[in-house]
């Protein structure tokens, strides 16, 4: 499985505003709507979905990083969004740190393996420092998908 494959092209976000988790969660659930990721109509039922995984325990996994993602019905394939925030987001990070580099993740419920897969393969991306660091760079989205079709080649 290729973050190339799920990650929706139109919807990355390199200059994320947000300042909060809700916010950023927000922006990016909008982004993934106006590109066609998901339904407009499923908007804020996704938002309130993933806010209510947030409840569990955050996905910020540390290192400036977070997964926030959730299982919906509407989704009728895995879909993801890309955001990368200079400032950093408060997130309650694991190491309490905030967020720069933000991936979300709207799987369909009767798919659950293919959303461990994708959490897993984001992970994996996600520990590599480099490509962390290029990310955090990114101006662009399609320097943003150039890094990911890197990072699926195993080039990073």
């Amino acid at each position: 499985m290729k973050l190339s494959e799920f990650v929706v092209r139109d919807s990355i976000l390199t200059d994320l505003q947000a300042q909060t988790k809700d916010e950023a969660i927000r922006a990016m659930v909008e982004s993934l709507a106006r590109s066609g990721g998901i339904q407009e109509s499923e908007r804020e039922g996704i938002i309130a979905a993933i806010l209510k995984r947030e409840e569990l325990g955050s996905t910020g996994i540390g290192r400036g990083v977070a997964v926030p993602h959730t299982k919906h019905p509407s989704a009728d394939r895995l879909v993801a969004t890309i955001a990368i925030s200079k400032g950093g987001v408060e997130f309650a990070s694991l190491d309490g740190e905030a967020v720069h580099i933000l991936f979300l993740l709207v799987s369909p419920h009767e798919r659950p393996g293919d959303h461990l897969r994708a959490l897993e393969n984001i992970s994996r991306h996600l520990r590599n420092d480099n490509f962390c660091s290029f990310l955090r760079q990114a101006k662009s989205a399609e320097s943003v998908l150039d890094l990911l079709e890197e990072a699926d080649s195993n080039q990073l």
